[in-house]
């Protein structure tokens, strides 16, 4: 009896029956490329699966598909992968698998290096809602977080199952940290370990690791520096090349305006005032200073935004982050400067041995920060308010868009040679080299990508110029000092760790409170907010209705001896108007 299946307008349809001796056809091939594996065919741990349809995963991603079962048969792995891409999941489901299914008693079987300490929380929180349904058998510590030395020790001492530190904290703690019965260890972002200094603390983590460890090395590229890191800790990897990373390249748009450089802001308050870009969006510029002063800039035409500031707190950082990713900011504005970097090198302070200098990328500075690490939720628009200092920096901040299959677009502002310090105002010393920077771009765009000029016509937007100029000017140094100062304050009054201080001290509390209800920093100009129609390309233009003389009271002239006399409305003549219409002396 023939088999019966559904066809593509779910009609049934007979199909012959198949014998080992007959060769596959076309429509074979077809099904069987079709047939994705599935979690459950992984053969995890059920409570594992658990946790999984929490997370309502449909079906493993392409980085999954690959790591998850080398991973189940131990073998070291070498992984090229973006960000949101899934690969957190690809290496935390197998070690929370062998964890739920050894024998042997309590031990930290697992170690995961992150760089950031954003980074390393997002893992923390993954691993424990994957393991929402295992109770007690699976405990995970976070070494990057905020509490003391003191009580991380106390935390090691009880041997948590997974442990995620950066590689300076967990090389501060060995001892503390017992490695004697590491079953895997993970590197995360392996490109940026050694950018950030990293190098030092990865060595003693290598000698104080026993052997037989199986090794994940995690990855956006397959750089120099993962192979550096390769060469510490494994020989002969499985090496996975995955085609994520161009796949989600290819969906980015990519263009360029060529502008002056006050016409960044000019441009930055059309396309988000006129909404030629919609959805969310993440502006990279070139330091804090200037992500400030483009935030009170946008305010002054009632443009909602945020600031990721590296002076801030991690939690506060954090929260920042979720906000956007909540839609309650539609505009991000951040850097990915040196100093994100050393914000988050931080948490090894307390290390009595001095630092070695962070290592240098090409043009002097290190890999991106921001756009690094942290899970940026559906932004449809990458903004490239400053252009990077490297093309690699380039490639990762549109990376934030064009995730997870959704297309996107990235704008970038290029100052041409000529128009450099033109507004001295306005001027950024890294956009210097913009046009040596988006030629290197176009080298290494992927095959069938490329970055394509933005024809924007801006004789339409001069209209619009008095009102930029006008906000511009109150955009001052000082006011950009007094917000980022005004961020602080505001901070220090939320923090747990002076709750204790500003109870026992409680006017401080309100000396800090006083300070931030002052005038906002920069002059709001309530007028600018709305955008009236004849200044609208195409819109409408004031209609000339004609002459409109001025409201006055009707005179009445009487006959008489050359008096002009005048009445009000009520009838009466009005004395102070009548007046002699012949001459002096006439009455």
């Amino acid at each position: 009896m023939s088999k019966r299946k559904l066809n593509a307008h779910d009609v049934p349809e007979a199909s012959e029956p198949s014998s080992p001796s007959a060769t596959p056809t076309k429509n074979d091939d077809t099904q069987e490329q079709t047939e994705k594996p599935t979690f459950s065919s992984f053969g995890l741990e059920p409570r594992l699966l658990q946790g999984i349809r929490n997370q309502k995963w449909s079906a493993p991603t392409t980085v999954q598909e690959k790591v998850v079962p080398l991973a189940l048969e131990g073998k070291d792995i070498l992984a090229r992968s973006g960000t949101g891409t899934g690969k957190t999941a690809a290496y935390l489901l197998p070690i929370l698998d062998k964890i739920l299914r050894r024998t042997e008693k309590r031990v930290t079987s697992s170690l995961i290096l992150v760089p950031t300490k954003e980074l390393a929380l997002q893992v923390s929180r993954l691993a424990v809602r994957l393991a929402a349904y295992c109770g007690q058998d699976v405990r995970v510590q976070n070494l990057a977080g905020k509490e003391s030395d003191a009580v991380q020790r106390a935390k090691l001492a009880e041997l948590p199952d997974i442990v995620v530190a950066t590689p300076a904290r967990a090389a501060a703690n060995i001892g503390a940290l017992s490695l004697k019965s590491l079953a895997t260890l993970v590197v995360d972002e392996a490109d940026l370990i050694f950018g950030y200094g990293f190098k030092d603390d990865l060595e003693i983590v290598s000698q104080n690791m026993p052997k037989g460890v199986q090794i994940f090395l995690m990855s956006a590229t397959l750089s120099t520096d993962v192979e550096a890191v390769q060469a510490l800790f494994c020989r002969d990897p499985v090496i996975l090349k995955l085609d994520d990373l161009e796949k989600d390249a290819q969906l980015v748009k990519q263009y360029v305006i060529p502008c002056a450089e006050q016409d960044k802001f000019l441009l930055a308050y059309s396309l988000f005032k006129l909404q030629l870009i919609r959805g969310k969006t993440i502006v990279f510029v070139g330091d804090t200073d200037r992500s400030y002063r483009l935030k009170l800039f946008l305010e002054q035409f009632a443009i909602k935004s945020c600031v990721l500031n590296s002076e801030l707190p991690l939690a506060s950082r954090l929260h920042i982050v979720e906000e956007f990713n909540k839609n309650i900011y539609n505009i991000l504005i951040t850097s990915d400067d040196t100093e994100l970097v050393g914000s988050i090198t931080k948490d090894s302070e307390s290390e009595s041995r001095p630092r070695k200098k962070k290592a240098k990328l090409e043009g002097g500075k290190t890999d991106s920060g921001v756009s690094r690490g942290i899970d940026f939720r559906d932004v449809s628009c990458v903004v490239n308010f400053d252009l990077p200092t490297t093309y690699r920096a380039y490639f990762h901040r549109i990376g934030r868009t064009a995730r997870a299959g959704k297309s996107g677009t990235a704008i970038s502002f290029m100052i041409p040679k000529d128009q450099y310090r033109k507004h001295k105002s306005t001027t950024f010393a890294g956009s210097e080299n913009d046009e040596e920077i988006l030629k290197k771009i176009d080298k290494h765009q992927q095959p069938g990508q490329k970055i394509e000029d933005w024809t924007f016509d801006m004789k339409r937007l001069e209209p619009f110029r008095y009102r930029f100029a006008d906000a511009l000017r109150a955009v001052t140094r000082i006011a950009v000092r007094e917000a980022r100062i005004k961020e602080i304050r505001m901070e220090l009054t939320k923090s747990q760790k002076l709750s204790r201080y500003f109870e026992e001290n409680p006017e401080e509390l309100e000396h800090l409170r006083h300070d931030q209800t002052l005038n906002h920093p920069a002059r709001i100009q309530p007028h600018l907010k709305h955008v009236p129609d004849y200044l609208l390309p195409g819109g409408k233009k004031p209609q000339d209705i004609g002459f409109v003389a001025l409201d006055k009271p009707k005179r009445r002239f009487v006959k008489g001896k050359g008096k002009k006399v005048v009445r009000g409305r009520n009838g009466k003549i009005d004395p102070l108007k009548t007046f002699n219409a012949r001459g002096k002396g006439k009455k």
